[in-house]
């Protein structure tokens, strides 16, 4: 009796500590769409463009520089503010899109649509992600191949400038986010992931995915020019 007394109290204390990381990620994570949106803002305002090769190799220097930087000091506060310095950051270089879509007639309606829809994934894949049953462990691995695919495949893409090649890769990169925001939000409820800023890192990642690969298809099949 004791030994299940024990066990019991073991259980609630991991369990307790994996919803404290749970809301402090989903706290930070809501954070951090305010120097986001300001980074968007400032970019669209400044007209900032960052394109071609030199512009993608200048963005994954640049961002895997945070990454490394955040994941140094994710556990004090300078970690917070780097990882809020990133999120302006990501924000800048959305804003050529955003720039881009409020060329079109209805661009508003695009963006507020875009957000939406990617509310409505985050909550639903939550949801998913905090219930499931099954052991999603095993899909790391294949993510990180997928995506180092998908990165191969967009670099082709910057020679080469295929449609087709085009929205395979919006797709596929929608569907690799969707998969990563199932799995980090999962390891978090399942105590794989017990450091609230780091996960706050993989999670916003894959919401900004979401976002800026459903913004890209609506501005492709949706926009208005008249």
């Amino acid at each position: 009796m004791e030994q299940r007394m024990m066990n019991s109290t073991t259980l609630d204390v991991r369990r307790s500590g994996q919803n404290r990381v749970l809301r402090n990620t989903y706290g930070l994570l809501a954070l951090s769409m305010l120097p986001t949106i300001l980074g968007a803002w400032a970019g669209v305002q400044m007209g900032f463009q960052l394109t071609g090769l030199m512009g993608f190799v200048i963005f994954m220097a640049v961002a895997f520089g945070f990454m490394f930087a955040i994941e140094k000091f994710k556990n004090s506060s300078v970690g917070v503010v780097l990882l809020l310095a990133f999120t302006f950051f990501m924000g800048l270089m959305l804003s050529r899109l955003i720039g881009s879509i409020l060329g079109y007639a209805n661009g508003a309606s695009l963006i507020a649509l875009a957000s939406g829809g990617t509310a409505v994934a985050f909550f639903g894949l939550s949801a998913v992600a905090t219930t499931t049953k099954r052991d999603l462990s095993g899909m790391g691995k294949f993510l990180t191949i997928g995506t180092l695919l998908a990165l191969a495949a967009i670099v082709a893409n910057i020679f080469f400038q295929i449609p087709a090649l085009t929205l395979t890769v919006l797709v596929v990169v929608l569907a690799l986010s969707c998969a990563w925001l199932v799995y980090d939000i999962n390891r978090i409820v399942t105590g794989g992931e017990t450091n609230y800023v780091t996960a706050t890192l993989s999670v916003y990642i894959s919401v900004y995915n979401i976002f800026q690969t459903l913004l890209s298809l609506l501005g492709i099949f949706g926009g208005d020019r008249e």
